[in-house]
């Protein structure tokens, strides 16, 4: 720690490093921050530029105490200490700054200075005697012998009441006998507690028995304040040396220092927390090597807050804490009824959980997954299953991460590392059974830093989650009581492994008549409130509703149905405030009159309910919506039946997609010209429709006569053939289509009108069969918001109808057909003459 000084001889001519927070005293060692533009020249000019020992040999300088420090200011104290650096760290982020490790080597006095740009040069004088002299000195010095002596008796009795086992401590013990007696002073002066005045009169005494004089007070008054530790822990209250900054010992005085009760007051919480929190074994051993580890672990140090960090996780978690599943099953039938209109098979399988669940006490939470387009309540529904478990609830976005560390943490190597969303959801319900809803699984991506999917895997699988490890917590954490519900809008972009682990409830969308329910009873009471208006400002009736589901909205879910209705309530809030302005003035007229003309207490009162009324209720309240209102607030009807216009001549019919959204009808159009046979095809399509739209166009050619195309004139052979599918911008693809480009065709080459009131849907071979294919309750409830009557479905999809609405089956008409052959009769008025009528149409009975 001490550094000799007869080696090395001290320049008259000394750089000069000048300090305000600390003081360097000979023979200890400190870190001294550069930040001042002069200290920073010193180091780039002196220290960095030059290898030499020479050039390592630095005058230390106190700045005079109660001074403000300043780029300008020379204010400096007499004496200082010479030292020699023997590291200098730096950083150029964000801005340039230097840190010096330097070793006291004696005291100098600055007679001058020499220079004071672009660093301070000062002429000093050693005041320091060489060590060797210093020890003859001393030897023949009775008084100063017998003053060293007690002295280091007393620094021997203060290192004895310290813990051994810092390693700062079992150092200085160590070094106590054999450091020279003129550097003992300094170095207990610069361990112990004290201030910045008391340490510049220990640097200003150069006679070493005055020196001696000048520092037993401060090692007196440091035993006493240890004696007063120790007499605290027989009382429970415990208090540990702390480490400064710069790696010395913080001694506290007489009194207990608060920042070294404190520190001993974390770890005795972190001890009772940890056994509080009934942790398994392998989590209670893993948190108490942490905490032996923290202990021993001086504060100063960056490990320290990490563990920190890690011990407040490990004690949050609810390793053992639950709520209590509330099981009454007609209850829990009510409170979803409220919540949610239809949605049946969802409800049904939470009323199962809950019916099983009472039966069986250690059931595993189930892992649902809710698909279907946006607005139809898959994230609302989570919620109103956790409140009628009494559970609490838990939602992680998923939509757009791309790492997987936001699922299993990072490891604690890493700076700045935290656990995964999982993990952090538990912490914040502070429960071991919650509802964590995973929104927008299907929107995940991977990247350089991993797949999140596959992170979800372990998640998601009942045989596995039971002992989930984060890479942040690096112990097991029993997922298997926790409900996980994932919502997505289509099942093409989740991984089939991730898919097999959930099990899918499909949400299609709601009919008229739902969303006319939902409206009534959820969307209009809540647009009321949030716009602070009542059933006295607004009359609503459900005809104006019915228009704006049919004219203003077309979509699976009720968003902008919600949206229009929010816009016509703002419109009445409008009518409401303007009025209420416009009779602010009459009211107060109307209130000094009465005071001054009725003096009945009854009367008077009566008249302030009716201008308090007026303020609120316009004469012409409430305001009825009606069409011309709904036209008046949204404009004109968005959405109008278009199917007759647009069936009116050959080469058009109504198909039937399935889109991420909901189903949709997709009208698709063919033209013929002058050409070589070329087939071309627009729309944005997909690979799979392209060949539907070729094989279709085969399928004709094969069979021209049969169905009555003239080809004798070379019609299909010296013609092109243009397919298109209007709204371009969207992508489209699926074999669903191959019926209706076939129908298209068929009536482009025949000048045959399809009929107007039909939608299809099916996959063709190239034999002429017509093969099932999905979303048929989507697409049946598509067609039925586009006002049509018909449709037309593959025989094999006979067995989907059952999840259609029993009033929506009674609406419209379904065909069954299993051949191109019977599409093409039933979608043409009267049917192809050449063709014979193998499958009536059968009306929905169901």
């Amino acid at each position: 720690m001490a550094a000799s000084s007869s080696s090395i001889q001290i320049p008259r001519r000394l750089p000069l490093l000048l300090v305000s927070e600390n003081i360097l005293l000979p023979g200890s060692s400190m870190r001294i921050p550069v930040r001042q533009l002069r200290n920073m020249n010193m180091v780039r000019s002196r220290l960095l530029s030059h290898n030499s020992l020479r050039s390592t040999i630095i005058g230390v300088v106190p700045l005079e105490p109660g001074d403000v420090e300043d780029e300008e200011r020379t204010e400096l104290h007499s004496i200082g200490t010479a030292a020699v650096v023997v590291q200098v760290t730096g950083t150029n982020w964000p801005k340039p700054t230097y840190t010096l490790l330097v070793t006291g080597l004696c005291r100098i006095k600055v007679d001058g200075l020499l220079q004071e740009s672009p660093y301070l040069v000062a002429k000093v004088t050693q005041l320091d005697k060489l060590e060797n002299d210093q020890e003859d000195e001393s030897k023949n010095d009775s008084e100063l012998v017998r003053l060293a002596d007690h002295f280091r008796e007393q620094a021997s009795a203060l290192v004895d009441m310290l813990d051994v086992s810092i390693p700062t401590v079992a150092k200085l013990k160590k070094m106590l006998d054999s450091v020279p007696v003129h550097h003992l002073p300094d170095i207990c002066a610069s361990l112990v507690k004290a201030s910045f005045s008391e340490k510049i009169q220990v640097l200003d005494a150069v006679d070493i028995s005055d020196r001696f004089k000048r520092t037993l007070p401060l090692l007196m008054r440091q035993i006493e304040g240890l004696k007063l530790i120790q007499k605290a822990r027989k009382h429970r209250i415990s208090v540990v040396p702390k480490q400064q900054k710069n790696g010395q010992i913080l001694l506290g005085r007489g009194d207990l220092n608060e920042d070294e009760d404190e520190e001993t007051d974390d770890i005795t919480e972190f001890e009772r927390r940890i056994k509080a929190a009934s942790m398994p074994p392998e989590a209670h051993k893993a948190a108490m090597k942490e905490l032996k580890r923290l202990k021993k672990m001086p504060p100063v140090m960056p490990e320290n807050a990490m563990i920190r960090n890690y011990l407040e996780l490990m004690v949050e978690l609810p390793w053992s804490r639950t709520t209590t599943d509330r099981l009454d099953i007609t209850q829990a039938r009510k409170d979803l009824d409220v919540d949610h209109y239809g949605l049946e098979k969802l409800k049904k399988r939470v009323i199962e959980y809950l019916a099983v669940r009472q039966i069986k006490n250690s059931l595993k939470g189930p892992i649902l997954c809710f698909v279907g387009p946006p607005g139809v309540g898959k994230t609302s529904i989570g919620r109103s299953i956790a409140s009628t478990l009494g559970r609490e609830f838990h939602r992680i976005s998923l939509g757009g991460i791309c790492d997987q560390s936001d699922i299993r943490g990072h490891r604690r190597t890493y700076i700045g590392s935290m656990p995964g969303r999982i993990i952090q959801g538990l912490k914040q319900v502070a429960v071991r059974n919650p509802v964590f809803l995973l929104d927008e699984v299907d929107k995940m991506s991977h990247s350089l830093h991993g797949d999140p999917a596959a992170a979800l895997l372990e998640v998601l699988d009942p045989e596995q989650n039971f002992t989930f490890t984060d890479h942040y917590l690096n112990v097991p954490f029993d997922l298997s009581q926790i409900l996980f519900i994932a919502t997505a809008n289509s099942l093409a972009t989740i991984p089939a492994p991730l898919l097999d682990r959930m099990e899918i409830i499909q949400i299609p969308g709601y009919t008229h008549d739902e969303k006319l329910n939902i409206a009534v009873q959820h969307l209009i009471p809540k647009q009321f409130v949030e716009h602070g208006l009542t059933e006295r400002h607004l009359d609503l009736p459900e005809d104006s509703v019915k228009l704006i589901i049919s004219s203003y909205t077309r979509e699976a879910g009720v968003r902008m149905l919600e949206r229009r209705i929010g816009a016509i309530c703002r419109a009445v809030a409008v009518k409401v405030a303007e009025h209420s302005q416009q009779n602010s003035k009459k009211s107060g007229e109307s209130e000094s009159k009465k005071i001054v003309l009725d003096e009945n207490e009854n009367e008077r009162r009566r008249l302030e309910e009716s201008i308090d009324l007026l303020h609120v209720l316009p004469p012409e309240m409430p305001i009825l919506i009606d069409r011309a209102a709904v036209e008046d607030v949204l404009g004109p009807p968005m959405f109008e039946s278009e199917t007759r216009e647009r069936l009116s001549q050959p080469g058009v019919a109504i198909g039937l997609a399935w889109t991420a959204m909901g189903g949709e009808i997709m009208y698709v159009e063919a033209t013929q010209m002058p050409g070589e046979g070329k087939l071309i095809l627009t729309g944005q399509l997909g690979d799979v429709m392209k060949e539907s739209a070729s094989l279709a166009l085969n399928w004709l050619r094969s069979h021209a006569s049969e169905i009555g195309i003239d080809v004798r004139h070379g019609l299909l052979d010296n013609n092109d053939v243009h397919i298109h599918f209007p709204a371009g911008a969207i992508s489209k693809d699926g074999p669903s289509a191959g019926v209706t480009i076939t129908t298209v065709l068929a009536s482009l080459f025949t000048g045959r009108c399809v009929r107007s009131d039909t939608a299809m849907t099916g996959e063709v071979t190239l034999r002429g069969l017509v093969l099932p294919v999905g979303g048929i309750k989507e697409k049946v409830l598509a067609a039925h918001r586009a006002g049509l009557v018909r449709v037309i479905l593959p025989r094999r999809n006979e067995k989907d109808l059952h999840d259609v609405p029993e009033n929506i089956k009674k609406d419209l008409s379904f065909v069954f057909v299993s051949s191109v052959e019977d599409v093409l009769f039933e979608a043409f008025e009267g049917g192809f003459p050449r063709l014979g009528n193998k499958t009536p149409a059968i009306p929905a009975k169901l």
